[in-house]
Formats: structure tokens, sequence, C-alpha cells
């Protein structure tokens, strides 16, 4: 797939086909994660796999208890259930029915992949820059090859649980789940709003730049040889100023230079002398 038809299609699938993923596709998606800048290029982020198993599915069985759980908050908190919820053509009402099969059927996604950090300091927020880039090219990596995933943080309520269950050594902690598989059905563009480039672009192009800026004149009508310094590096000690008439070709005859005799920066022509008052 081109490079931006995977950004622009790349979006959160919650509804997974029960097919498995061959492990080279897991491999080609978990490089292309590991690719992903972090913190001074440490790496701190693994990634942990759960597959089958007696204690993957243990994994899974909390997963969708803590999945379940918080999404009957959040709905109640949201209100799904009214207003336009009422009606199930309604984008809330859908929104709704998708995201309760997806709690519903969590656990049976072929793929749930724990994304793991590792604290090399003190907790602090900038720790995510280390390792959400590299669950984001996971799910490019996906998308690239044909599935689907979201980037989930509803693990937490039995974040100590998992530690436990998965023997996750101490100082490394769950930053996020992100089930994969491949989409129930046929994946459209992202639904997000234009960014602000686009906009630009709506508008059409910028206008044209006008025509060049005047010549800088001095009150005499005499155009400065270096718009950048009234002074030449030669002339710097003495600190006279450099001229030249723009309506000749070179001083009259007779005009007296500057005791060194430098010559004009630009046209090769003799200093003016410094006119006493």
């Amino acid at each position: 797939m081109d490079f931006f038809d995977v950004v622009t299609t790349t979006r959160a699938i919650r509804r997974y086909r029960p097919d498995p993923i061959p492990e080279d596709d897991l491999a080609r998606i978990f490089f292309a994660a590991s690719r992903a800048p972090s913190g001074s290029n440490s790496q701190p982020f693994h990634f942990l796999v759960l597959r089958d198993g007696p204690r993957a599915s243990e994994a899974r069985q909390l997963l969708g208890q803590a999945f379940r759980s918080a999404w009957a908050a959040k709905r109640a908190d949201d209100g799904y259930d009214s207003g336009s919820g009422v009606d199930p053509t309604s984008r809330k009402s859908r929104m709704a029915a998708s995201m309760q099969h997806f709690v519903d059927h969590i656990h049976e996604a072929p793929v749930i992949v724990l994304a793991l950090l590792r604290h090399r300091h003190a907790a602090h927020f900038t720790e995510g820059a280390s390792v959400y880039p590299a669950c984001q090219n996971l799910l490019l990596a996906a998308r690239a090859l044909g599935y689907g995933g979201v980037l989930t943080m509803w693990h937490q309520p039995v974040a100590a649980e998992l530690t436990d269950l998965l023997s996750i050594p101490p100082g490394v902690s769950l930053a996020a789940t992100i089930p994969q598989a491949a989409p129930w059905a046929t994946t459209a563009p992202s639904a997000a709003a234009p960014s602000p480039i686009s906009s630009a672009k709506a508008r059409g192009p910028p206008p044209p730049p006008g025509p060049n800026p005047p010549k800088r004149r001095n009150r005499l009508g005499r155009q400065r040889c270096r718009p950048s310094s009234r002074f030449t590096q030669s002339d710097r000690r003495t600190r006279q100023p450099c001229y030249r008439r723009s309506e000749q070709p070179g001083p009259p005859a007779g005009t007296p230079t500057s005791p060194r005799g430098a010559s004009c920066c630009s046209a090769g022509r003799p200093h003016r002398a410094p006119q006493r008052r």
C-alpha cells in the first residue's frame, strides 16, 4: 500500500475476524514498531503478545472483565443511552453498539499486544514519548499488511493482577493494550477532522510576491553600496561612509579619495572623503 493510503485509512478497529496472524506478518509488524524513536534512543519499550496458553487465557479473561466494567461506567457517564442514543440508527447509538461488541469479544482477538515501558527515572508524563510512537508504528504496519487494531488503556483496573500473572519485572509498567486481527469489514478512510493545512489549501495558493522593494537611498538621492552596512570592511577604522551616485557611471574627475585609497565595495570606485562642516 502507498504510505499515504496507510496513514489515511488507519483507524480504530473494534470488530475482528477469528483468523490467526501468521508469524511472518507478526515479525514484520514488530520490526516496524522497533524502528520508532525514543528519548535518548534508549528504546525502553517492549511488547508482550497474548496468544495461546494457560496464562494468556487467564490474562485475556482479566482484560475482558476490566474492559466491560470500564465501558459500563463510561456508557453511564457519557449518556450513551439518552438523547439521540435511543435511536438505533443514530451515530451515538451505533458507536455504543460497536463498543459493546468490542468489550464483549476483546478476549477472543487472535492477538493481544501489551505495550510495556521500562522506567529509567522517576515516573513522568513525558515517558509516553518513548513508547507511544512505537505503538503507532505497530498500528501502521498492521494496516499495511491488512490487519487492524486499537490502542486502549482499559487494562489499568487489573494492571497489578496482570503484572503478577505475567511475571512482569519491577520497574516496568503496562502502557497500552492493543488487540490485533483482520478487520471484520472493509476499512474506510478515517473520519478525523481536516487539518489546518488542508483548510489552507482549500482557500487557494498564496498570492504571488510583489515587485522587488526599491533600493535604499539617502536623503541626497545617493544609493548605498552595501545595504546591510553603511561602512566598508576597509573603512571601519576611519568610519567613513561609502556612497556612489546612482546617476553617474563613476565619480567626477578630481574627486578626493579616502586616506587609505580603498576601493568601493561593489563598483571598484574610490571612496568619497568625508565632507567637513
